[in-house]
């Protein structure tokens, strides 16, 4: 049976793994959640929009044939990823993601780990500073209640309505970025503290480069616990797994 891939996207593996797909001939659907305006355009076809939960994504998985469910979302993508677990376990079909390592700290990082975004909300009930808010624009309203801070905001897409704060500065731009350009951006902001998801990967790993070479802490937001799980880290990877799905690998 020729394998037909089902790959929740939304990251750069997510756009890689489409490519080497298509260039190996197989067919496939990338599905994104609708959350970015413009998301990068995909080899494979492509949906965008939600699934209506672990029984809408069965429904999908069935009565589009799939055969391969690949989880490449964001790594706190949640309640995506949980779904996506629980669905392919109900279709009967492997699952596997593909997903980043996630960011250790270095020597001369300055990191505090808090457990979610309401931790860190938490940690910033403190004295005014100036702040690089990278959690992208989905989360920026949980912040309001620390507005006595300076925010710098780089997001993909401009807010869809003025960020609840006092003072704060919109860069919109898309990754990946360079740690020099960072530390200066840091820099010219004059920018006291780093709160970031671990996100894992390479394309937005600069700003904690930056902040180790200007010895500024990071308020360190740690990933979500997530159901047990096949995990892969590159496109070539996943591409060897499906070859093999329906072994111990791919079950």
């Amino acid at each position: 049976m020729t394998p037909n891939l089902l790959i929740l996207g939304g990251t750069t593996e997510a756009t890689a793994l489409a490519q080497r797909a298509a260039e190996a001939g197989l067919h496939g659907t990338v599905s994104f959640a609708g959350r970015v305006e413009r998301p990068r355009r995909q080899p494979l076809p492509q949906r965008i929009g939600g699934f209506g939960g672990v029984a809408g994504l069965v429904d999908y998985l069935r009565a589009h044939k799939i055969t391969h469910l690949v989880d490449a979302t964001h790594p706190f993508a949640a309640q995506m990823s949980r779904n996506a677990v629980y669905a392919a376990q109900e279709a009967g079909i492997p699952m596997v993601a593909l997903t980043r390592p996630a960011w250790t700290a270095q020597p001369g990082d300055r990191w505090t780990h808090v457990p979610d975004i309401a931790g860190a909300v938490r940690a910033l009930n403190r004295p005014a500073t100036r702040v690089l808010l990278a959690v992208g624009r989905m989360h920026l309203a949980e912040f309001a209640p620390n507005p006595q801070h300076f925010y710098l905001l780089r997001l993909v897409d401009p807010p869809q309505e003025p960020p609840p704060f006092d003072e704060y500065h919109v860069i919109v731009d898309r990754g990946p970025f360079t740690a020099e350009a960072d530390r200066a951006l840091m820099q010219a902001h004059d920018i006291r503290l780093v709160v970031s998801k671990n996100a894992g990967g390479s394309g937005a790993s600069a700003k904690l480069a930056a902040a180790r070479a200007l010895d500024l802490p990071v308020l360190m937001i740690d990933r979500p616990a997530l159901p047990a799980r096949h995990e892969l880290a590159t496109p070539q990877e996943v591409l060897d797994w499906i070859a093999h799905a329906g072994t111990d690998l791919g079950v």
